[in-house]
C-alpha cells in the first residue's frame, strides 16, 4: 500500500518568529516534516496519523499577533520525488561534510554523501541531520559497531562507514525508507551497512558501541530503555528529532538508566543530545 501524506501549506504574516513557533506546535501534534519557504512553511503528516481535529490545539493559529492561513492537500508517495527535488538544498557541515543529490555540484569537502531520497526531506530533517553529523564528526568510529535507528535515507549510517565503523545496522519501520537506505548505501559504495525493516524489537540480544536515534520524541521515550540495553559499557547514545523544550523530559528518561548528558547541539530550536553510558 502506498504511503500517503497530508500537506498543510501555511502562509504566515509576519513570518518570524511565528513560523518557528508554528513548526514547534505542529511537531508536538505529530507532523513529521517541514519545508520552509518565503511565505511560511509546508508541514507534512502521514494520513494514518491525521485526524480532522489535528489543528485544534495549534494555539498560534488563533493568536491576534499573527495572520496565518493555510491550504490542505493529499500527497501520494509517487509525488515525493518532485516534492523533495523542488525543496531539497544540499547540506554542508563544518566545511567537512556535504550531503547532496546527484544533480548538485560536488563541493569537494572531505566527506561527500550522495543521496536520492524517496520521501520528504523537510527543514526539520535538515536541522537534526546536520547536528547528528556534527556529533559523529567528533567521535572516533574506527572499528566500532554502530546502530542508525530510524535511518530514513541512510545518511548517518553512510557517514559512520565513511568514518571507519566496521559494522553498521540501519533500521527503519517504513518500507519506503528501508528500500531507499539500501539504494543510498550502494550509491555511496558502502560495504559495512546492513539495512533492516522493523522497529526496536530487532535489537534483542544486539550490542553496539554507538547508537544513533533521530526519531520523534514519543518514539524515543518509548524506546530509550532498549537503546540503553543495547549499548556496550562506555557506549555513546545520540538522540535527536525533537525541540529544545523537550530536553527535560528526554533527559529525565535517559537518566533513569544511569547515562550522562555530555554534549548538546542546538540549531533553530531543534536539538541533538550526546549521552555516555
Amino acid at each position: 500500500m502506498d504511503q500517503i501524506y497530508i500537506a498543510y501549506t501555511f502562509k504566515v504574516v509576519p513570518k518570524e518568529p511565528a513560523t518557528e513557533i508554528l513548526i514547534a506546535e505542529l511537531g508536538f501534534a505529530g507532523f513529521e516534516s517541514f519545508v520552509e519557504n518565503e511565505n511560511g512553511v509546508t508541514a507534512y503528516i502521514q494520513q494514518k496519523d491525521w485526524t480532522a481535529s489535528i489543528l485544534e490545539d495549534i494555539h498560534i493559529l488563533t493568536s491576534d499577533e499573527f495572520k496565518i492561513s493555510y491550504q490542505k492537500e493529499i500527497i501520494k508517495q509517487t509525488n515525493w520525488n518532485s516534492e523533495w527535488e523542488k525543496n531539497f538544498n544540499p547540506i554542508q557541515v563544518d566545511d567537512l561534510v556535504s550531503v547532496r543529490a546527484p544533480f548538485h555540484k560536488n563541493p569537494n569537502l572531505k566527506y561527500d554523501i550522495v543521496i536520492e531520497p524517496k520521501m520528504s526531506f523537510g527543514t526539520g530533517h535538515h536541522e537534526t541531520t546536520h547536528m547528528m553529523l556534527q556529533h559523529l564528526l567528533d567521535l572516533k568510529l574506527e572499528g566500532k559497531k554502530v546502530l542508525d535507528m530510524g535511518c530514513g535515507t541512510g545518511i548517518l549510517a553512510i557517514f559512520s562507514e565513511m568514518k571507519g565503523a566496521k559494522s553498521i545496522d540501519a533500521i527503519d519501520i517504513d518500507r519506503w525508507c528501508y528500500e531507499n537506505a539500501i539504494e543510498n548505501a550502494a550509491r555511496n559504495k558502502c560495504e559495512q551497512i546492513s539495512v533492516f525493516e522493523g522497529d526496536v524489537s530487532l535489537l534483542k540480544d544486539k550490542k553496539y558501541d554507538v547508537i544513533i536515534a533521530n526519531i520523534n520524541r514519543n518514539i524515543l521515550l518509548n524506546d530509550i530503555k532498549q537503546y540503553v540495553n543495547s549499548l556496550y559499557k562506555e557506549g555513546v547514545l545520540l538522540l535527536s528529532g525533537f525541540y529544545k523544550q523537550d530536553i527535560p523530559i528526554i533527559d529525565k528518561e535517559v537518566a533513569k538508566y544511569g547515562l550522562k548528558l555530555t554534549k548538546t547541539i542546538e540549531r533553530n530550536n531543534w536539538v541533538a543530545l550526546k549521552y555516555l553510558k
